[in-house]
């Protein structure tokens, strides 16, 4: 099964709230101990898809 993809825009600002979010997230992660692999892959994915002017 293939997993279905869905696009959404972003104003700049929005975009740049997710990515503080995540990597907010990332370092709790880091602090407990525990696995950011996944949480990477979605920032680099969400860096990567930013088009910043």
């Amino acid at each position: 099964m293939r997993d279905k993809k869905i696009k959404i825009s972003f104003t700049d600002f929005e975009c740049n709230l997710l990515i503080n979010g995540i990597f907010e997230w990332r370092n709790m992660l880091l602090e407990e101990g525990k696995s950011t692999e996944y949480v990477d892959v979605l920032l680099i994915k969400f860096i990567d898809k930013a088009e910043y002017k």
